[in-house]
């Protein structure tokens, strides 16, 4: 079977890996263009680019993966199926109708829950038990096509996006392989679209920690964004010359915070205000169910550390 491989992000490489390790015929990888990164903010390749080179695979880049010469390129790979892992655009019927067996796409989520760009950070977010990997035939609509196959996933209390993404991206691969071999078996099964979920595309103002929820929700809050774009809030020393602790304050200097555990408040801290730090290293008040320690920060410009080290440094 000759297949048409898209993605781009870490997300995808293991899928690409386990097609070629089970000798599946790979005739071109789909990619976004390389893109600047880094300080030096050079153009760099997409790790799935990286190793479809490594690989000696066709490599196409477009912008959009649309019109006459798009599609001239991509009959010219001759492809059978196509495999979706985390590409980047919403594919056109045209392009999905190409390969006489359709295309298939790797979601990250149970569906119909946590249709979108960010399954993973909203299962941890929302404090979701579970998630899990959906294989399904692509349609026009946002992840709403007939399921082939559905693989679950206990999300745990120290779960953090980073860990989460490794071993959904992993079930994923064998998810593939399971799917590919059984293809002419499975019974696609349609979606129940009233219980649709939606987890849209995080942006920079969405990882901002609301200290007035729950220490719970905060904890889940700050593992689904790590460690990107990373869960932050503004901080301002409490110099004022009172004995009062840090605060947090809209002008202060952003502050990511890492790896958070919930604690019981320290004796004498009951009246503190949300966002109050009210134990050392690192101990901040939320707005009910004790508060949430911290064992890493990030201050702006500056490399992830020990909350202690941050704390001596003060």
């Amino acid at each position: 079977m000759r297949i048409l491989f898209w993605g781009t992000p870490d997300f995808a490489l293991p899928p690409l890996r386990a097609l070629l390790g089970e000798g599946y015929e790979v005739v071109g990888v789909v990619t976004q263009p390389d893109r600047p990164a880094g300080r030096g903010r050079k153009l760099r390749p997409s790790p799935v680019k990286a190793l479809a080179l490594e690989e000696g695979i066709p490599v196409l880049t477009p912008e959009r993966p649309r019109g006459p010469d798009f599609m001239a390129e991509m009959e010219a790979l001759a492809p059978d199926l196509s495999v979706v892992v985390a590409y980047g655009h919403i594919l056109r019927p045209e392009v999905l109708e190409l390969p006489p067996r359709g295309s298939l796409n790797i979601h990250a989520s149970l569906l119909p829950e946590l249709r979108g760009a960010a399954p993973i950070h909203a299962a941890i977010v929302r404090g979701h038990p579970e998630t899990g990997i959906t294989l399904m035939r692509m349609s026009e609509g946002m992840d709403e096509g007939p399921i082939l196959l559905q693989r679950t996933l206990p999300i745990s209390e120290e779960d953090t996006l980073s860990g989460l993404t490794l071993r959904l991206s992993e079930l994923g691969a064998e998810a593939l392989l399971e799917t590919l071999a059984l293809l002419d078996e499975l019974e696609p099964r349609e979606q129940d679209h009233a219980r649709a979920s939606y987890a849209p595309r995080i942006h920079r103002e969405d990882a901002r920690i609301d200290w007035t929820r729950s220490a719970r929700q905060v904890a889940d809050h700050v593992r689904g964004m790590d460690a990107v774009p990373g869960a932050w809030t503004a901080w301002v020393d409490g110099t004022d010359g009172s004995d009062g602790p840090d605060r947090t304050d809209p002008d202060g200097a952003p502050l990511k915070l890492f790896s958070p555990r919930v604690v019981s408040r320290p004796a004498g801290t009951g009246d503190a205000a949300p966002g109050t730090r009210i134990g050392d290293p690192f101990v901040v008040a939320t707005g009910e169910g004790g508060a949430v320690a911290f064992d890493e920060v990030q201050p702006a410009g500056k490399r992830r550390m020990p909350a202690e080290a941050w704390a001596r440094g003060r």
